[in-house]
């Protein structure tokens, strides 16, 4: 039976788990829908995640946005979509430590920082949607 979880609950959980160098992790409650993060001990106030949190039978791990591919391989599509003569450059700037500080210095200057979140944003949430889907999780907005 598929487990309702809200789309925007979902989403602002994948911003937290992406955002953690690996620190960070999320876990769906199969049976409640209830998502529950977990990591470093700074999360302790976050509330009681349950001791059987790695059961996968009982809890699905909510992926970060390298999991569904929404790293550098986005990163050069947008080039290839939107910044076809940068293209050589980025893939240069994504060779080195700091790309994306980098990157966004580039957006700046070809004044392309609106465009690239318009990009960043849908990709993920059609991928994030169909992770939805291949997970059995039904999305309530």
């Amino acid at each position: 039976m598929p487990v309702s979880v809200s789309f925007a609950e979902l989403l602002n959980t994948l911003e937290f788990v992406s955002g953690g160098s690996g620190e960070h992790s999320a876990s769906i409650s199969r049976a409640s829908g209830k998502i529950y993060w977990h990591g470093d001990s700074d999360l302790d106030e976050l509330g009681d995640v349950p001791d059987d949190i790695e059961d996968e039978t009982k809890y699905i791990a909510i992926p970060d946005k390298r999991d569904l591919d929404l790293g550098s391989r986005l990163v050069f599509a947008f080039a290839r979509e939107c910044l076809p003569d940068d293209y050589d450059e980025i893939r240069a700037i994504f060779s080195r430590r700091g790309a994306y500080g980098q990157f966004k210095t580039l957006l700046a200057r070809r004044r392309a920082i609106d465009r690239w979140h318009a990009f960043e944003d849908e990709a993920t949430e059609r991928a994030l949607r169909a992770w939805c889907a291949d997970n059995e999780i039904e999305l309530t907005d």
